[in-house]
């Protein structure tokens, strides 16, 4: 069995690579194969080393990438999450000579392919595919956005898509209202000011629905804003007669106590402002709990709700979204449509299927390598 060394931002951080690190991880060393995370963080006074951490990478320390490509090159395989903003320096430059620097194949997972990408940021992501034995994205939208937009080799870009919790399995814990539900961590670009300002327009409905807004707001958004954005949409509930029927949950839900909450929703209401959001762990996780979304046309939504389960609107039209929820909630026998075309989709996209795959693509890429390295010895 080979094993694997993981590179990303990992709990007790909360953000999202951390959560699909955390996840990923897991299975593929959940038969006891041996793992360990190199984790990254940009607190130099969070050094606490959790289960599987092997190392702790602080952007505060110089050259850094050093000492977390050692521990790296422990392992037969290194899977590297990549964002550019994770990583110390300029665009998050210190993951390419780390890349450089491993001794082991490396698969690098891409969780966000620009399309207007500056000069440096293009740059630096062409050396990052070069530098790694394989790059996978998460979407077919974010892979030609790469073969197009950047120069890369086809051959080293394969797609596996985001995994999911099979919260389908949860029972649905319906409620006696409709109830829509956006999650994930807060903050200005999230578009929950939409979803309030849909909720407006849909008050005629008998019963009116209640909205859920769980998460708490992203670390980064407090340490610069506080919590300006959250108490806006406050503000704005208020304004427009409706904060009786939302409820924010301020926590961080474990995955029991998510999957109730995905599956207590009748409609998963995902409004975001980004127009490059190649890949959603929300999104998959909504879907492969079979309830029905609607969503901004960001990119993985439009990939892969489009003909399948849920609905896609223009980003920051309130009256749009109001009227793809109406839908949803009066149109006898669409959610239930929609929430059956998924089923075709779950088994591919739940954690043990999705991991079996990068599992498939390691063992590929030391296969390949072991007739160069004996030719190397000859």
């Amino acid at each position: 069995m080979l094993s694997y060394g993981f590179l990303s931002t990992h709990p007790p951080t909360r953000c999202g690579l951390a959560t699909f690190n955390c996840a990923l991880a897991a299975q593929l060393t959940a038969d006891g194969t041996r793992g360990g995370i190199v984790r990254v963080t940009d607190r130099g006074d969070d050094l606490r080393a959790g289960p599987g951490v092997v190392h702790t990478w602080s952007s505060r320390t110089q050259a850094g990438w050093r000492d977390a490509a050692a521990a790296l090159n422990a392992f037969d395989v290194a899977v590297v999450q990549h964002e550019y903003g994770i990583y110390p320096g300029v665009d998050g430059e210190d993951v390419l000579p780390l890349l450089r620097r491993l001794t082991v194949p490396s698969i690098v997972v891409l969780h966000t392919v620009l399309r207007r990408p500056s000069v440096r940021q293009k740059s630096l992501l062409e050396q990052i595919v070069t530098a790694a034995g394989a790059v996978v994205t998460m979407t077919d939208t974010a892979r030609d956005r790469l073969l197009v937009g950047y120069t890369v080799r086809p051959d080293k870009v394969t797609v596996i898509p985001h995994g999911a919790v099979d919260h389908a399995r949860v029972p649905a814990d319906r409620r006696t209202r409709p109830h829509l539900l956006t999650w994930g961590l807060i903050g200005p670009g999230k578009g929950i000011e939409w979803s309030l300002r849909a909720l407006a327009r849909l008050q005629d409905l008998d019963p009116t629905p209640t909205y859920t807004v769980a998460g708490r707001t992203h670390p980064k958004v407090v340490e610069h804003q506080g919590e300006a954005y959250r108490a806006g949409l406050h503000r704005l509930g208020a304004q427009l007669g409706i904060a009786h029927a939302v409820e924010y949950q301020d926590v961080y839900h474990d995955q029991p106590a998510l999957g109730r909450l995905i599956r207590s929703a009748d409609v998963v209401v995902l409004p975001y402002d980004s127009r490059e959001q190649v890949t959603s762990g929300v999104l998959i996780e909504a879907v492969a709990a079979g309830v029905p979304v609607v969503a901004t046309a960001f990119p993985h939504a439009v990939e892969l709700l489009t003909g399948g389960p849920g609905l896609v609107v223009p980003h920051q039209d309130p009256a749009a979204l109001a009227d793809a929820i109406r839908r949803i909630l009066t149109e006898p026998g669409l959610g239930a449509r929609l929430a059956g075309r998924v089923r075709p989709l779950a088994a591919d996209l739940h954690w043990p299927a999705v991991a079996a795959r990068y599992g498939a693509l390691a063992e590929r890429l030391v296969a390949a390598r072991q007739p160069a390295v004996s030719a190397a010895l000859a």
